[in-house]
């Protein structure tokens, strides 16, 4: 399918969509078997493939050894300026730096308690050098930012929002189609995870380039689109795949169109979810989008939620971009004042991001 080549609205689409490759599920209790999308927090998953998150955690142990060890050098360097250590043969009435290092190992043993705050009394600093004062407070102060830059990194490649959009995916082709005594415009979404997202609100945004009554030309308007489902728009219950739609009335932009001309415009609809991951509370934002090649009208998508004889809900992903034809009216305008007015299509649009399964598909069925 070609990319969008308008010149005065759009000439790179906003955002290019990435396709993963979808793992069918047969039962809800089969969902997100890619090991790409686990999450250590994820308790519902059985097993844990090797995440990069534990290499994160060795390097930050591996920075600490290694600030331990400098610091353990500067120690022994001062040790040896005043004449502390062993082979230096210091008198009995000398008054080392830092009681009890004698050695290199010694040095090292005072620089992990200094970081670590352990002390365990065995080696401590005396007020006869400045120089080693000055170097108490400099590892204090390095070891606290150290340990503070270590949480923070931990905590977000825990948290990785981005990872967890990644399990949200969008079908290849919005639809447009009688739903309810209303024409409608509609996308289906699903979430891989058996883990929810929370507060999930949909919406979009059609970017588009419009001149004013006063002849200024805007670049990139931006048209607010109402998205819903049947339970409504706000907090979504998302344990199942969704299919969302907008109402194309008069006060839609999609009102000025039809099935002919529908191609020949130059805008780009962006669909956004915004939600916050169960698991780890933080929040994360799904984007794809749709240009007018993308939009089928006089389809409607095909089921996908059923109920097995012993009271399971089955969904089958087979079915995720299947769409078949429908009656619709040619326009807007047709559908609220012409009745009858139908146009029906019958190309299709083959979808190469999932895999092709055995199933029994009912008539007329299209795949995109």
């Amino acid at each position: 399918m070609g990319r969008y080549k308008g010149t005065q609205v759009l000439v790179n689409r906003y955002k290019r969509r990435t396709r993963q490759n979808c793992v069918y599920q047969t039962e809800t209790t089969t969902r997100d078997k890619s090991a790409a999308f686990r999450d250590p927090l994820d308790v519902h998953q059985r097993t844990f493939p090797l995440h990069p998150r534990g290499c994160v955690l060795v390097e930050n142990d591996w920075i600490l050894e290694q600030t331990w060890f400098i610091f353990g050098l500067l120690w022994y360097w001062i040790a040896r300026t005043n004449g502390d250590l062993t082979w230096q043969n210091p008198p009995e009435d000398h008054m080392p730096c830092v009681d009890n290092v004698v050695g290199l190992t010694t040095a090292f043993l005072y620089s992990l308690e200094t970081q670590t705050t352990i002390g365990y009394g065995g080696r401590a600093l005396t007020p006869l050098c400045p120089g080693a004062v000055a170097l108490l407070i400099i590892q204090s102060l390095a070891g606290a930012i150290i340990n503070c830059f270590m949480c923070g990194v931990i905590l977000s490649k825990i948290s990785s929002p981005k990872k967890r959009a990644k399990t949200i995916t969008f079908s290849d082709m919005a639809v447009i189609s009688p739903k309810k005594g209303a024409l409608c415009l509609s996308i289906r979404v699903a979430n891989l995870r058996k883990t929810l997202m929370i507060g999930s609100q949909l919406y979009g945004k059609l970017l588009r380039t419009t001149t004013t009554p006063d002849g200024e030309t805007i670049i990139m308007d931006q048209v607010n689109i109402e998205f819903m489902v049947d339970a409504g728009k706000d907090n979504l219950f998302f344990v199942c795949p969704l299919t969302i739609y907008h109402i194309i009335d008069k006060g839609s932009p999609f009102f000025e169109m039809a099935v002919d001309t529908l191609h020949k415009h130059e805008f780009e609809l962006v669909v956004f979810l915004d939600g916050i991951a169960e698991s780890t509370s933080s929040s994360c934002q799904v984007r794809t989008s749709f240009i007018p090649q993308e939009i089928m009208w006089g389809y409607n998508f095909l089921p996908i939620i059923s109920r097995t004889k012993e009271g399971r809900y089955r969904v089958d992903f087979s079915n995720f971009s299947k769409v078949v034809p429908v009656a619709t009216a040619h326009c807007p305008y047709c559908f609220h004042n012409i009745k009858g007015h139908h146009h029906h299509s019958i190309s299709g649009h083959d979808n190469q991001g999932f895999e092709v399964i055995d199933i029994n598909d009912p008539p007329n069925v299209t795949k995109l």
